[in-house]
């Protein structure tokens, strides 16, 4: 099998068309920081507050219940 001048550039051509299209991974910082939003609420130190206000209800008025 010979190997004529136009095979060999085909598959030099094609082999650097190959190489061009190899994946490219980058890792970089964001430009702005990362933000968190947290919609929280507190209703634990309500029920605490209406908790003592019961208990000092019942305390005071033993005949309530």
């Amino acid at each position: 099998m010979k190997w004529s001048v136009a095979n060999a550039a085909g598959i030099l051509w094609s082999a650097y068309f190959l190489l061009g299209c190899s994946p490219t991974v980058r890792l970089e910082a964001p430009e702005k920081p990362i933000e968190i939003t947290m919609n929280v609420k507190i209703e634990h130190e309500i029920r605490l507050k209406v908790e003592k206000d019961v208990d000092e209800l019942i305390t005071s008025n033993k005949d309530l219940f």
